[in-house]
């Protein structure tokens, strides 16, 4: 079986219990933690997260609705996109970094001459920007100094040494991105970014591998990457409803 054609279902991952209970954890972490750069969301209290909880609930009825029409549906993902940016460029002012829409390929920008650092996704795609965001997660201080983080990349119809080497770069980041669409009450599948191999790809263990490394993060919530522990408790917060968290 093809593991890039899998029917894992990562969704399983973070039922609603499972939810609240991360979390629980991520807060108490976070009321725990030194040195936590300020941003303006307090996660259980703050005035502007029940604007965004309110705003998304709203959203998702339409993403969610199999009677609305097509446009209605890529009306609703343009805004749910546009809700993202305004959380992560609110949620990280003080990093001097912004989510931006990009009309072509994702590309990171470092900051400088007193511009921001931009994360630029692909073509808006929501899925795009939860992808471009767990790499800056990912990246830490010093790599997002560096263009696209200094990543080595190479297009679709890599040779099977370079899936390899793509495979192992992407664990962390896809899992984080598995994390937060789950957050988002969205179906994650992995990605192996390789449409066009002209090898067989059946060994690969990449999907596994990352539903592991999902595990993992939920297992011990403090191993996740500072920012994302910010980003996922703020979309867990806002994305979840009462009713489920509870649950």
């Amino acid at each position: 079986m093809n593991l890039s054609d899998n029917k894992m279902n990562f969704s399983d991952l973070l039922p609603p219990a499972e939810a609240s209970s991360l979390l629980q954890q991520l807060i108490q972490l976070r009321g725990h933690t030194e040195n936590v750069p300020n941003n303006r969301l307090c996660f259980d209290k703050d005035e502007y997260l029940n604007e965004l909880r309110s705003q998304w609930q709203e959203l998702s009825i339409t993403q969610f609705d199999n009677t609305h029409t097509a446009e209605l549906i890529i009306d609703s993902e343009r805004l749910a996109t546009d809700w993202l940016i305004q959380l992560f460029n609110t949620l990280f002012a003080n990093q001097e970094v912004i989510l931006a829409r990009s009309n072509d390929e994702p590309e990171y920008f470092p900051a400088q001459d007193n511009e921001p650092a931009r994360i630029e996704f692909a073509h808006g795609f929501f899925a795009s920007a939860l992808h471009e965001i767990s790499h800056w997660c990912v990246a830490g201080d010093a790599r997002r100094q560096l263009s696209d983080f200094g990543y080595w990349y190479a297009p679709d119809g890599r040779s099977a040494a370079q899936q390899q080497a793509f495979e192992r770069v992407e664990i962390k980041p896809q899992a984080l991105e598995c994390l937060f669409t789950l957050a988002c009450g969205r179906n994650f599948q992995v990605s192996q970014d390789n449409l066009f191999a002209d090898f067989d790809t059946s060994s690969s263990t990449f999907a596994i591998d990352v539903y592991q490394q999902v595990e993992g993060y939920i297992a011990k919530p403090h191993t996740l990457p500072r920012d994302a522990k910010t980003l996922l408790t703020a979309l867990l917060s806002a994305c979840t409803s009462s009713s489920e968290i509870n649950a």
